[in-house]
């Protein structure tokens, strides 16, 4: 099977950056991903004001290694990337660079939760939300066959939809980083229940925030955007694309009261109040008889879970990531690139499974398997900016 040329948009620091790891696992021989990383464009570090900002030193030396050793070429503007050679096919990942909001590991959020935030971050502060399309457009002008893009995509619906649709006028694929959609522990939950008639699955998404008012402020502030726009987006994109939940078939959605809690707090930063869920839980039903139930936790630890009742609720059986089959994996990760973020390590195996499947979809052309697309995307952001209001009501 061919390589595909791949075109790496926001690297960011190393051992910190979703874009850096991006790299750093297509680049590993072992990764068994059909890609090759042909250019790389970094906004932040290579500009002026980046070149003297934290973590520029490391990006600098990451850079010069990958020009001399792999001949990688650095480039501060998609504009810049030299234009598809005949008969190659090119797939741009755009990521997010970590910003120095986090002074210590203690208490890290998920991954999920800090790829959202940079994002959003990224785009604020150095290239403007109104940029995002254009960045995106950028992309589109340069030859891409396909476009990676780190979820929520886009802050708003309206952006995401006309992303969706230049995408669809230039005739490119544009999948979506929810790797939960590939995960073992949603496979081996679904098919359980496939296979065991009138049992529901409930998908729980656990952080390990401190609960108090202080660690919970800060993160309501860091993710203004809500829960179910952050933090729960994974499970409703899983309910989006396993489910066929959309805002036009969901029959009725009703939330645990006992076990959900909403909060006003105060953020540290800025003195503003937000108010958030700490703990959701809820079900959604489907007018085509569909039912699933999403959890999510901000204190509850460090996992995710996928749990199969029977009709009466008693628990059957439940999946956790990570399990047990991915402490090789994990471990050989640790070894091999020592001092990155924890949560890389974690989430190594289902990252590697998406871009797997994602280069091998645009160099055979067929369907990357259990890959959201921008359509994904688009629905499960209407779906989380509907069910907010709603469950906040149910909940006073």
């Amino acid at each position: 099977m061919s390589e595909v040329s791949v075109v790496l948009v926001g690297c960011g620091a190393p051992l910190k950056s979703m874009g850096w790891y991006h790299a750093t696992q297509i680049l590993h021989e072992g990764s068994d991903i059909a890609a090759r990383l042909d250019f790389i464009v970094e906004p932040w570090f290579m500009s002026e004001a980046g070149k003297s900002s934290p973590g520029s030193a490391e990006f600098a030396e990451f850079q010069k290694t990958l020009e001399a050793t792999r001949g990688i070429k650095f480039f501060s503007r998609v504009e810049d990337v030299p234009p598809v050679e005949d008969g190659v096919k090119r797939l741009a990942i755009i990521s997010a660079r970590e910003c120095d909001i986090f002074s210590s590991q203690e208490n890290m959020p998920s991954i999920e939760d800090i790829t959202i935030a940079l994002l959003m971050v990224y785009i604020e502060k150095y290239t403007g939300t109104s940029d995002n399309p254009s960045l995106f457009a950028s992309c589109l002008k340069i030859g891409c066959h396909a476009i990676f893009l780190e979820k929520p995509g886009a802050p708003s619906v309206s952006e995401l939809e006309s992303m969706r649709d230049d995408a669809k006028k230039s005739g490119v694929s544009v999948f979506m980083g929810f790797n939960k959609n590939v995960s073992k522990f949603v496979t081996k939950s679904r098919s359980y229940a496939n296979t065991h008639p009138n049992t529901k699955v409930t998908f729980l998404h656990n952080n390990n925030y401190d609960e108090s008012p202080e660690s919970l402020g800060e993160c309501f502030e860091r993710n203004s955007e809500g829960m179910l726009k952050n933090m729960a987006i994974h499970e409703l994109a899983l309910s989006v694309t396993y489910y066929g939940v959309t805002v036009n078939n969901i029959s009725s959605v009703e939330a645990d009261k006992e076990y959900s809690s909403c909060k006003t707090l105060t953020g540290p930063s800025s003195g503003k109040s937000f108010t958030d869920f700490t703990k959701l839980k809820f079900t959604i039903k489907t007018k085509d008889d569909y039912e699933v139930s999403i959890a999510a936790d901000r204190c509850g630890g460090d996992d995710s879970v996928g749990i199969v009742s029977n009709a009466e609720g008693k628990e059957l059986v439940r999946f956790t990531m990570p399990d047990e089959e991915d402490a090789d994996t994990i471990k050989n990760s640790e070894e091999r690139i020592a001092g990155a973020m924890p949560y890389f390590y974690v989430q190594d195996p289902d990252y590697g499974t998406l871009k797997r499947r994602v280069a091998r979809a645009i160099a055979e052309g067929g369907v990357a398997e259990g890959v959201a697309t921008i359509d994904v995307a688009v629905e499960t952001l209407k779906v989380a900016e509907y069910l907010t209001p709603i469950l906040m009501e149910q909940l006073k």
